[in-house]
């Protein structure tokens, strides 16, 4: 077996890990279609998971988000339609099982004593800026830590072990959402289907977040509308709709001209790409997928000039506003009358440590 070093402890005291909400900045959904996009992590909300050497392995409810404790039967049934059936717990259970199970087929040594996992989130319920895979990616740091195999398991596997946990639970997603939150900063990910052939991920690459200019995340207080009628673009790609796969294809090389655009830090071009890359996913989706109170966020923004889109599947917009300060105050102006909550968004830089860059670097 692939030993972490020779008779090394597990390490004493606890350890903590964030991670940050991701937003799609241009090319999604195509990510999921073999596609290209650009994505990045903000500080404005995170989930964070400590990990705390304990006598039995312990996975400890959250006394908000795992609530099993009721006043009565309405406020029961009030919790499952605000916040749905489950909360973090079972995200924890399923990556300590993909982490486990990876390190078993792949021969890495996991010696070492029980823990106690526990975590805290605030990033907004229903909002498409991958609460869920937040939890799961610092959890997956803890335990790298933990077990001491960071330099054992690659920084680009590391997202597909997100993905894996998140599809033991029958969550339905993509592997962008997880770069972003391992990688930290500003991402560019091509997901060409030879690539994910051949190397079982994507190629991801850095981007200094100093290229992006100053962006604003739009949501609404109350949870999505969107999810409530089923899109029929998955399988009508999957048919080969000639329509879905010259959409999607466009959408894809969005990123592409984005990254282009960001290099030569011409915002002219990246408003009109971020508008057209919604534009598109609203003709392949239709409004009744998307949603009237999504479609309003991106419409709100739009009014005053700015560039807006989703940031993932619907619940939040990302705005740009390329007149400056004065277009930004009309941007507030006209969230507040909406209703909506608007907020600066502060990127975070890379999580890229010591060790995760050699193992970039010895591919």
């Amino acid at each position: 077996m692939m030993d972490r070093k020779a008779g090394a402890p597990a390490p004493e005291g606890a350890i903590e890990h964030k991670a940050n909400a991701r937003v799609g900045l241009l090319g999604n959904p195509s990510d999921v279609y073999f596609g290209r996009v650009i994505s990045f992590s903000f500080a404005n909300f995170w989930a964070s998971v400590r990990l705390e050497p304990s006598a039995d392995l312990v996975i400890r409810p959250h006394p908000t988000h795992d609530l099993v404790h009721f006043d009565s039967l309405h406020h029961l049934v009030s919790r499952l339609q605000n916040e749905g059936y489950y909360g973090g717990v079972r995200l924890l259970m399923a990556i300590c099982k993909v982490f486990h199970n990876y390190c078993k087929d792949n021969k890495i040594d996991l010696r070492g004593g029980n823990f106690t996992l526990s975590y805290e989130t605030n990033i907004p319920r229903q909002t498409g800026l991958s609460g869920s895979s937040a939890i799961v990616c610092a959890a997956l740091n803890c335990l790298l830590d933990f077990y001491e195999v960071r330099h054992l398991i690659k920084v680009e596997v590391r997202p597909n072990l997100i993905l894996d946990a998140e599809k033991e639970l029958g969550i339905v997603a993509g592997l962008q959402d997880r770069v972003a939150q391992v990688y930290g900063g500003l991402v560019y990910m091509d997901f060409s289907k030879e690539r994910m052939d051949g190397l079982g991920h994507g190629i991801y690459t850095p981007l200094d977040i100093s290229l992006l200019p100053p962006l604003h995340l739009i949501y609404a207080e109350n949870p999505s509308d969107s999810g409530k009628v089923h899109s029929t673009v998955r399988q009508r790609w999957l048919n080969g709709d000639e329509f879905i796969k010259s959409s999607m294809a466009e959408v894809a090389n969005i990123a592409l001209e984005g990254r282009n655009a960001l290099l030569e830090k011409d915002h002219s071009k990246l408003a009109n790409l971020m508008n057209h890359n919604f534009n598109l996913r609203r003709n392949m989706f239709g409004d009744d997928v998307l949603g009237a109170l999504n479609i309003e966020m991106v419409e709100v923004a739009r009014r005053v000039g700015a560039a807006s889109k989703f940031t993932g599947s619907g619940g939040a917009v990302i705005a740009f506003c390329p007149d400056g300060p004065s277009q930004v105050k009309a941007l507030e102006e006209a969230c507040k009358k909406a209703g909506f909550i608007v907020l600066p968004v502060k990127v975070v830089p890379s999580r890229l440590n010591d060790i995760d860059l050699k193992t970039l670097s010895s591919k």
